[in-house]
């Protein structure tokens, strides 16, 4: 089985990875900008999510073994990486797993260390989502407002949302899996992994996912990592400052 992608563009191959509960789409404009710059950019969908396939199999060390399928199946190597928050998790294994694989690395708004379970609310939102009774999206976005009272992390779900057939929607990530292996998440990355290429961490200033105590572990992974924090950004700094993410990211991987 093989993961979904959409690739644009001509040039060096450029892959990214979503976050939980995200999907290729959701960098679909960032990564048409850099498939301008000369880049063919693959735009994938982890297992359980997007259009990718669905298995009850669900930690890092499959997802990085369906990262390396796929790459098998396209013919490319040497890639650049670049992996938000859970897709960071997987690039950040990938790589110190397959170096020969990977030329820079990009790691958005994660650090290699250990995260306890925080998406509760959110998951039990989604669970809440009765597709009998809720016909359109503004009643979808009604129910999870009751768990989840922020505007933009609601759309941002929402995006999970399709007709499966006229007049019945359904999601499109496998709830219940990752429901259930939602710890795998949070794991950190191996203390023997270690990948010593070019690396970028980008976090944003008023994300909590990257600490002044996570710069020595990141070290320790991967020894000539540079760390860039995005102003005006929180966890999900590519959608809430694109352009300063873009021009961080096209600087370093060019």
């Amino acid at each position: 089985m093989l993961l979904h992608s959409n690739i644009i563009g001509e040039g060096r191959v450029f892959v990214i990875l979503h976050g939980f509960l995200g999907m290729s789409d959701n960098w679909k404009s960032l990564g048409r900008q850099f498939s301008e710059q000369g880049f063919q950019v693959h735009l994938v969908d982890q297992r359980n999510h997007g259009r990718s396939f669905h298995d009850e199999v669900f930690n890092y060390e499959v997802l990085a073994e369906d990262l390396k399928a796929y790459c098998e199946s396209h013919n490319i190597e040497n890639i650049i990486l670049l992996g938000h928050s859970m897709g960071g998790k997987t690039a950040m294994l990938f790589a110190t797993l397959y170096p020969e694989l990977v030329s820079k690395l990009l790691v958005a708004d994660i650090s290699p260390r250990f995260y306890p379970i925080h998406h509760d609310a959110i998951l039990n939102g989604l669970s809440a989502l009765n597709f009998d009774e809720v016909k359109s999206r503004g009643q979808a976005d009604i129910v999870l407002s009751d768990y989840v009272p922020d505007f933009g992390t609601r759309q941002f779900l929402l995006k999970n949302l399709y007709w499966i057939e006229k007049g019945k929607l359904a999601l499109r990530i496998n709830l219940e899996v990752l429901k259930n292996e939602v710890g795998e998440i949070g794991e950190s990355l191996p203390s023997y992994a270690i990948f010593d290429k070019d690396t970028l961490f980008l976090r944003g200033d008023r994300s909590e996912y990257i600490g002044i105590e996570d710069e020595r572990l990141i070290a320790n992974h991967f020894p000539i990592a540079k760390i860039v924090t995005i102003s005006n950004a929180g966890h999900w700094l590519h959608a809430e400052n694109p352009k300063d993410f873009y021009e961080v990211v096209l600087a370093f991987i060019k």
